[in-house]
């Protein structure tokens, strides 16, 4: 039986996921927030027939501590708004798809679900979504307009940081926070019809207001009326993704309520087929739902020198994901293997880039593509056809009119 090819993408945060990456030879840090920087990254990723990139966000500043800021100066300090980032980015590629981090925890959905559909409008259908939350009371006072307790997560008997009852029940209510954001998003996008606009000069009709609808979402933490102000997205739905590492009071309920991908955090393939069948025994509304495991990456001949190198600058992270160093050939054996176990495409953090980020489309997959595990060209023009997700059917279109 021939097997589906995999989905890869890379998930780009600055000079990359090692806190040493910026000094890295290979790196100019002077172009780190330039759109020179930023526009290599993305086409490197559309070279390599990647699926989609995400872009990493959050509300406050990179830190090395649980419980706030931190005062260092030797690791990178600050980002580009990732929405608007890949807004940008939109236009010098064509086919890779655009996934910036938005959080849900201090924004509004209206506001996040009109700018998703705008990237879905510039990229003409590679729009996605990375939804992150934020329990972090120092991300909070930002804003000043709710309450978040500092939380400090203690070490468990094996070393991983757990939360303790109080920070388990904030958790919980933020990602129902998030899963009504996502509802809340998904309606605004399908309140215009795929065909409400007209655009008749003749007749002086822009609009068919028969075909946009009020959403009337009301739930406990808001209310929103709808319609969109942007018309329905290319896509219908542009992708919803969520990482969700198992870490939650209420692990991979999140994505089996709202995502389209999930990415997970396995360090084996026996961890990966416990995730999966983890995964798929969630309640869902019947849609696809794609499976993808994030790894950190330092691929090539040179890979353990070169982790070690940045490792002697800065210690390296303590990452939720399985960090792997070597060969291409040695990393297609793995990504492979953890296939039988249902994993169904793989989200890389490149440790540098932009060493890593090459080694990545230019030896692992032609490597992959010479086992038939990969694509050799694109073969749809969106990221839902990347993915092999059907167009979003619109709930609201076999509804009557509702906009006066």
């Amino acid at each position: 039986m021939t097997r589906a090819p995999l989905h890869l993408a890379v998930a780009l945060d600055g000079a990359g996921w090692h806190p040493a990456a910026w000094r890295d030879p290979a790196f100019n840090a002077r172009e780190l927030f330039t759109a020179r920087h930023w526009a290599g990254l993305v086409a490197e990723a559309e070279r390599g027939l990647l699926d989609f990139v995400t872009i990493e966000d959050a509300l406050g500043l990179q830190t090395t501590r649980l419980d706030g800021p931190d005062d260092r100066t030797d690791e990178v300090r600050g980002r580009f708004d990732a929405v608007l980032l890949a807004a940008a980015l939109a236009p010098l590629t064509t086919r890779v798809g655009l996934v910036p981090t938005a959080t849900t925890t201090h924004t509004e959905p209206f506001h996040v679900a009109i700018g998703i559909a705008s990237l879905d409008h510039v990229s003409l259908g590679r729009a996605g979504w990375r939804v992150q939350v934020s329990a972090r009371a120092w991300e909070a006072a930002h804003f000043g307009r709710r309450e978040i307790p500092a939380l400090i997560p203690k070490r468990d008997t094996a070393g991983r940081w757990e939360p303790d009852e109080e920070a388990r029940g904030l958790i919980a209510d933020l990602f129902e926070e998030a899963a009504d954001a996502v509802e809340v998003a998904r309606r605004l996008w399908d309140s215009w019809e795929d065909d409400a606009e007209i655009r008749d000069v003749a007749t002086g009709r822009f609009v068919d207001r028969d075909k946009l609808h009020y959403i009337d979402f009301a739930g406990s933490r808001f209310s929103v009326k709808g319609p969109s102000i942007t018309p329905r997205p290319p896509q219908g739905q542009p992708v919803v993704t969520v990482l969700d590492h198992g870490g939650s009071p209420v692990p991979y309920e999140l994505p089996a309520r709202a995502a389209d991908v999930v990415l997970v955090t396995p360090h084996s393939r026996d961890h990966a087929r416990d995730i999966v069948e983890q995964v798929r025994s969630r309640p869902r509304d019947g849609h696809p739902l794609k499976i993808l495991a994030d790894l950190l990456v330092h691929v090539g001949d040179d890979a353990a020198e070169r982790r070690a190198r940045l490792d002697g600058l800065a210690e390296p992270p303590e990452s939720d994901a399985y960090t792997f160093a070597g060969t291409a050939a040695e990393l297609a054996d793995l990504l492979l293997d953890w296939r039988e176990a249902g994993i169904e495409g793989y989200r890389l953090r490149p440790g540098a880039v932009p060493s890593d980020l090459a080694a990545i489309t230019r030896q692992l997959v032609p490597e992959l593509q010479r086992r038939g595990a990969f694509r050799s060209r694109y073969e749809a023009a969106t990221l839902r056809g990347h993915l092999g997700l059907p167009h979003a059917i619109n709930r609201y279109a076999s509804q009557k009119a509702d906009i006066a």
